[in-house]
C-alpha cells in the first residue's frame, strides 16, 4: 500500500557543485587568476637563476642587487615608476583590445605616431601658456595613437584583415617615418646631424611632482588612464558591449549590436592609451625633445611589446595592470643596477623578460580553469 502523495518526502535537489564559500565571486574570481600568472613568473626567474648560474653569477645576490635597484630607496622607486609609466598604458590599451578579442601588436608604432603629433602640437603653438599647452600635447598624443589603432581596427572589421599582421607591418611604417621626419622635417637646426627635435616648448614640460625626484606628472597620469580604463570596460554600457563582441560576436551581431564598429571603437582607444605614452616620453624626458637616434625601440624603451606583457600578468584587467606593469618596470630599471653588480650582459634582462612571456602565454589556459573553479567555489555578489 502507497502513502498519499502529501507524505512522500520530496527528494533534495541535486547537484554537482559542493558548497560554496561565502565570498562574492567579483572578488576571488580575479585575484584567483592574478595567482597563475604570479606563479608562472615565479617559475621564470627560477628559469634566470640557472641563467645566472651558468654565467658564473650568485641568484641570490644576482636577484638581491635587482630587487635593490628597483624599490631600494625613493630614488629607485621615482625611476622604476617613470620606467612602469609607459608599459601601464599600453598595457592598458591591450587590455581594452583583448576584451574586445582583437590583438594589438602595434603599441610601438603607436607610441611613436602620438609622440610624432604632440611634439607638432608643441612646434606649433609653442607660446601658448602650461595651463593649455600640457593637456593639448597629451590630447594630441592620444589622437595619434587613436587613428593610428583604428586603421587595422577598420582592416580587421570591414576586410577581415588579420589585426595582427596589420599592426606589426604599421610599427614599421611608424619607425620609417620617425625616421624620415628627423632627418630634415622636425630636426634641430645646426651642425649636429643627431636625429632630434630642438629643445620643446617649456610651457609643455610636464610638472614635476613634490619629493625631488625625477617624478612628473605623467605618472598620475597613467594611474588615471588605468582607472578610466576600468570605468570604460566594467562601468559603462560601450564596456558591456566591447567585451560582449570579445566574448561572442555572432551573438553580439544577432543581437543587434555594431560588432564592427566596436572592434574599430576599441583599437582606437587601445591606440590612443600607447599616443598618450608617446606624449609622456616626450614632455617627461630630461632632454624634452623627440629623440629619434639609436632607431624606434631606443625611444619607445620596447614599451609596446612589455605592454602585452603587463596586461596578461595582470589578468587583462586595467587596475590589476598598474601593479603588473610596476614590477615590470622594476625589473627593467633593477636589471641595470644586477649588470653593473654582477657584471652580467645586459642581454640577460631581456632573456628573462622573453621566458616570463612564455610561462605566461603557456599559463593561459590553466588560468581559465582557475577562473571557473573560482565560480564553481563562490557566490554570485
Amino acid at each position: 500500500m502507497t502513502a498519499p502523495p502529501e507524505q512522500i518526502a520530496p527528494d533534495p535537489p541535486r547537484t554537482s557543485r559542493g558548497p560554496r564559500l561565502a565570498v562574492p565571486r567579483r572578488l576571488v574570481r580575479p585575484l584567483a587568476a592574478l595567482a597563475v600568472p604570479a606563479l608562472a613568473a615565479g617559475a621564470a626567474l627560477v628559469i634566470g637563476a640557472v641563467m645566472l648560474i651558468a654565467l658564473g653569477a650568485n641568484p641570490v645576490e644576482g636577484y638581491a642587487s635587482l630587487f635593490t635597484g628597483a624599490f631600494g630607496s625613493v630614488d629607485a622607486l621615482a625611476d622604476t615608476a617613470i620606467k612602469s609609466m609607459p608599459i601601464l598604458l599600453v598595457a592598458v590599451g591591450i587590455t581594452i583590445a583583448f576584451r574586445a578579442g582583437v590583438i594589438n601588436i602595434g603599441g610601438e608604432g603607436q607610441i611613436i605616431v602620438g609622440a610624432l603629433t604632440a611634439t607638432c602640437v608643441a612646434l606649433w603653438m609653442p607660446g601658448l601658456p602650461s595651463l593649455l599647452l600640457v593637456p593639448l600635447v597629451i590630447l594630441a598624443g592620444a589622437v595619434g595613437g587613436g587613428i593610428w589603432g583604428a586603421i587595422p581596427g577598420a582592416l580587421k572589421a570591414y576586410y577581415n584583415v588579420s589585426e595582427i599582421l596589420s599592426t606589426i607591418m604599421l610599427n614599421i611604417v611608424a619607425a620609417q617615418l620617425l625616421s624620415f621626419l628627423l632627418q630634415d622635417l622636425l630636426m634641430e637646426e645646426g651642425d649636429s646631424h643627431i636625429q632630434q627635435t630642438a629643445r620643446l616648448s617649456e610651457n609643455a614640460d610636464l610638472p614635476m611632482l613634490p619629493g625631488d625626484t625625477r617624478l612628473h606628472l605623467g605618472v598620475v597620469i597613467a594611474i588615471v588612464v588605468a582607472v578610466l580604463g576600468y570605468l570604460l570596460l566594467f562601468r559603462s554600457t560601450l564596456g558591456v558591449r566591447l567585451r560582449a563582441v570579445g566574448h561572442n560576436p555572432d551573438a553580439s551581431r544577432y543581437a543587434g549590436m555594431p560588432v564592427a564598429r566596436s572592434i574599430v571603437q576599441a583599437m582606437a582607444f587601445s591606440g590612443a592609451c600607447a599616443g598618450v605614452a608617446g606624449a609622456l616620453l616626450v614632455f617627461g624626458s630630461q632632454s624634452h625633445r623627440l629623440i629619434g637616434e639609436g632607431g624606434a625601440a631606443a625611444f619607445t624603451q620596447s614599451a609596446g611589446f612589455n605592454g602585452i606583457v603587463a596586461a596578461l600578468f595582470g589578468g587583462l584587467h586595467p587596475l590589476f595592470s598598474i601593479l603588473s606593469s610596476f614590477l615590470f618596470g622594476g625589473m627593467l630599471t633593477g636589471g641595470i643596477e644586477m649588470q653593473r653588480d654582477m657584471q652580467v650582459p645586459s642581454a640577460l634582462i631581456i632573456a628573462l623578460n622573453g621566458i616570463i612571456v612564455i610561462f605566461v602565454v603557456a599559463s593561459l589556459k590553466l588560468r581559465t580553469r582557475v577562473e571557473a573553479w573560482a565560480d564553481r567555489m563562490t557566490e554570485e555578489r
